[in-house]
């Protein structure tokens, strides 16, 4: 049997690749170890940012320079950007751009043919065991059209593309056949969704969540990052109708709370309509919970500009918020943009948000104390509210992982944790 490592670097959309690489490697019988005791490692790259390029090759040289001297099979965004610079570092390096062939590339290198053929292999709770999810991601869609100034991923991706609804309820029934209590809706541009319905109708991503919602078991629901400007009514409503299945929670990568920025970063929407998004998701989920994604220092952030968006961030009230310091990245428009901005101005800049944010999530989560919530039990007596925020089940240390149990939330300690107290006669 050889023995192979999968190593994911980059965003959640990579996480539900990898994890679909490593499932299978396991049907295809290769023994799943650590890095130091492989045959051959897999990385499944990033190349989001210039530092995200550097931190891949270093994952490169390090896999290279193992004690076993593993092959070193390279997917994922850098080798659809740069597959030479990657194939110069060994001659161990093998470029796979495909990532639903790496598995079989690999049984090739190694001589692993008819042997490591897939016979059926694990079943699905082993599988669940293998991958040790309590949330499974289930990818529906990738690539992006969209031409933001600051990425390259629509050059790393390419195109949006969908996958067809039946194969979308396929995976949701085998992560629910495995056990698993709550899936992730996970694309690059999620919103875009465009899936074949089974009468070769296009099926947008409300239609998608009410197919998975009316023709599979799966208790739980949750959304990934969804672009502002793809946040229907119909969507959010279809969320506010299902409160026990659907996770009252959306991540919005807003990027900047100014307008003027926004328009530089080449972003379909003003801070104005993006708190007319908000407004409306409350009005009709009040439960919801709002996470984001925003760069300090782009090109030409003023002073003024900055505090702007300070404001805007307060005023919107982010459950959580990923604050994250602009990276001139070769490639785009934006790394050529006069006036950019001292790394010593963006760091203060990042830290001023982080601290807003700890105050607006703390007060996210007191709203919650009182009402009840589902959760996702992860680990034992701890879990995750539909909100996203973490809870401490008290009195509950016997309650199983992958459990999916109602919350009524009592507390908050003293470091901003929620308590609760499972409602064990709710319906499972």
């Amino acid at each position: 049997m050889p023995f192979v490592s999968v190593v994911n670097l980059g965003c959640r959309v990579n996480r539900v690749e990898s994890d679909r690489m490593t499932v299978d490697f396991a049907r295809a019988g290769f023994g799943l170890v650590d890095e130091d005791e492989a045959d051959l490692v897999v990385i499944n790259t990033c190349a989001v940012t210039g530092e995200a390029e550097a931190k891949t090759r270093k994952a490169v040289r390090h896999a290279v320079n193992l004690p076993r001297k593993p092959y070193v099979v390279v997917t994922g965004c850098a080798v659809n950007l740069h597959p030479d610079s990657l194939a110069e570092l060994s001659d161990r390096v093998v470029i796979e751009p495909m990532k639903t062939d790496v598995a079989a590339r690999a049984a090739d290198l190694l001589g692993f043919g008819e042997t490591g053929a897939c016979d059926g292999g694990l079943d699905s709770r082993e599988l669940a065991d293998l991958l040790g999810r309590s949330r499974l991601g289930v990818k529906i869609q990738d690539g992006c059209n969209n031409r933001c100034a600051y990425c390259i991923v629509w050059k790393a991706r390419g195109p949006e593309r969908s996958v067809p609804v039946d194969a979308v309820l396929e995976q949701v029934r085998e992560a629910h056949a495995a056990g698993i209590p709550e899936v992730v809706l996970t694309g690059v541009n999620l919103g875009a969704y465009d899936g074949m319905g089974p009468d070769d109708n296009h099926v947008e991503i409300d239609e998608l969540l009410d197919a998975i919602l009316t023709e599979t078991d799966i208790p739980h629901v949750r959304l990934s990052s969804i672009e502002p400007m793809d946040v229907s009514e119909r969507l959010v409503r279809r969320m506010a109708a299902e409160p026990r299945r659907v996770a009252p929670f959306l991540h919005l990568p807003v990027q900047s709370g100014c307008t003027a920025t926004l328009q530089r970063m080449g972003r379909p929407y003003s801070a104005e309509e993006f708190e007319r998004t908000v407004a409306r998701i409350r009005e009709i989920l009040p439960a919801a919970s709002i996470s984001g994604d925003l760069i300090v220092g782009f090109p030409g952030e003023t002073e003024e500009e900055f505090e702007q968006t300070r404001a805007f961030v307060e005023r919107v009230g982010f459950s959580r918020l990923h604050v994250f310091r602009y990276s001139a990245r070769p490639g785009t428009i934006a790394a050529e943009m006069p006036d950019q901005v001292a790394p010593e101005v963006m760091a203060d800049r990042s830290l001023a948000i982080r601290k807003l944010v700890e105050r607006t999530a703390r007060a996210d989560a007191q709203a919650r104390i009182g009402t009840t919530e589902r959760a996702v039990v992860e680990y034992p007596g701890r879990g995750t509210l539909g909100s996203f925020h973490r809870v401490v089940l008290d009195n509950a240390p016997d309650l199983a992982v992958k459990s999916i149990v109602d919350v009524a939330i009592m507390y908050m300690d003293e470091e901003g944790v929620l308590h609760g107290r499972p409602v064990l006669d709710a319906d499972e």
